[in-house]
């Protein structure tokens, strides 16, 4: 007779879980890609006028850093109540929290209005909106891993995957617009507001879908047999160090490819080779669709031959189109960026696409929230947060794209390492405690 984690419930229509699991990935990264997009071409002059170009975008960047300091802080309070309370309540919380923090953005006086407030205003909305962004992505992919079969987990946890990806493009698609319908002036003076408050409409939708599903039962058959855990990253750091080091570790990767790519491309491209922001954006929007469309195809793949060989994969492309990659954006041709972009993104979804699967299958289900959360997001700091400032220094320091290439080949290295080290999980059985960790 099959486990309660073979299948889903009869009760929960798994278009629900898919929807609820997709949605607030792809509403909450939106919010946090209009951040980035929006920290590249205007925050810099309108927040920190009294810098540089150069030190402004890189004020605008630190600022879009304090998202990813955040962020394992949210993994770890929301960790803490979703491995006790339960994966729901936190996905609601989360989102709310998130959804908040971005509106206020979408509010916020600039320096010329309220001077040094503005930036510190902006800082402390930036915090909350990484906090609960720490809190959702371990949620979703929870909740998608532990309704799917056994043997489907990888496309289950492809659902939330493939939602930063609906996220960044609609988020592109807004500044795109607003761009090409309003002259710069009144883009900096307000137009850079409607994304996000447009994102309040999103989250009504968002909440009105998770307040619809269930407990997932994994968690529910845990909670019947076992203790709960007290501290559970208190347990992480003590039954599972070396997974949770070598998990982060290898996530560093995909981190640094996405903001490397859509959010510090789009500040080099304009202001270091004077390229149109329109192009760069639509480059960007197209490599991002066809990430969303491989990530899916790239899980399922993992459910048949393991989540390392496919991780393994990314890792070496990585390293291959590392150098190419800026290359091929250095020739402002449309197309060539386009190209650059999307492999880019492609070695992006192949790490991001088992990695949904294959971090919560790493932890045991009393503390799996907090594992998968931390490895995440702890990961995002340096992958997430510094990479767009270390690519920007660099360009300054040496007016060349190839030590930014050195980078991105590094971090795929270390990444290679930690992979190869990890047990591989596509046929665990998530009620049981790991073994080999």
């Amino acid at each position: 007779m099959p486990t309660v984690a073979s299948s889903p419930p009869a009760v929960v229509p798994r278009s629900r879980i898919a929807a609820a699991s997709f949605i607030g990935t792809a509403i909450e990264f939106y919010d946090f890609y209009i951040y980035g997009t929006a920290a590249a071409l205007v925050f810099g002059h309108l927040f920190f006028p009294t810098f540089s170009p150069l030190a402004g975008t890189l004020a605008a960047f630190a600022t879009f850093g304090v998202g990813f300091i955040a962020r394992p802080v949210g993994a770890v309070v929301f960790g803490h109540f979703g491995d006790r309370v339960g994966r729901k309540t936190m996905l609601i919380v989360s989102l709310l929290l998130m959804g908040l923090g971005t509106v206020a953005i979408g509010l916020l006086p600039t320096f010329e209005t309220i001077g040094v407030a503005a930036p510190i205003l902006l800082v402390t909305c930036r915090f909350l909106q990484g906090f609960g962004l720490g809190g959702e992505w371990g949620g979703a992919v929870l909740l998608a891993t532990e309704y799917a079969p056994s043997n489907r987990r990888g496309l289950w946890s492809s659902f939330p995957q493939v939602g930063p990806a609906i996220g960044f493009v609609v988020a592109g698609l807004a500044f795109l617009v607003l761009g090409g319908t309003m002259s710069d002036t009144a883009f900096d003076a307000w137009g850079w507001r409607i994304p996000f408050l447009a994102s309040a409409l999103l989250i009504v939708v968002g909440y009105y879908i998770r307040m619809r599903i269930a407990e997932t039962p994994v968690f529910e058959k845990a909670m019947r047999e076992q203790e709960k855990a007290k501290a559970p990253i208190v347990e992480v750091f003590k039954r599972q160090p070396r997974t949770l080091v070598l998990a982060t570790c290898s996530f560093i990767l995909a981190h640094t490819l996405f903001y490397t790519i859509t959010t510090f491309s789009l500040s080099y491209g304009t202001e270091v080779l004077g390229l149109n922001k329109n192009m760069l954006l639509i480059c960007s929007m197209i490599a991002a669709a066809i990430m969303g469309i491989a990530t899916p195809i790239l899980a399922v793949y993992s459910d048949r031959v393991g989540r390392r060989r496919v991780c393994l994969g990314a890792a070496v492309l990585a390293i291959l189109w590392a150098f190419p990659l800026f290359g091929l954006i250095n020739t402002g041709q449309p197309v060539l960026v386009a190209i650059g972009m999307s492999v880019g993104m492609i070695a992006f979804a192949a790490l991001f696409a088992p990695m949904g699967a294959f971090l919560p299958e790493l932890f045991a289900t009393r503390y799996r929230y907090t594992g998968s959360s931390v490895a995440y997001n702890a990961s995002s700091i340096v992958g997430g947060g510094l990479s767009p400032i270390l690519a920007t220094q660099l360009i300054a320091w040496t007016g060349s794209s190839l030590p930014i290439s050195a980078y991105v080949a590094v971090i795929a290295v270390i990444c290679e390492v930690c992979v190869w080290f990890m047990r591989e999980t596509h046929t665990a059985d998530l009620t049981r405690e790991p073994i080999g960790t």
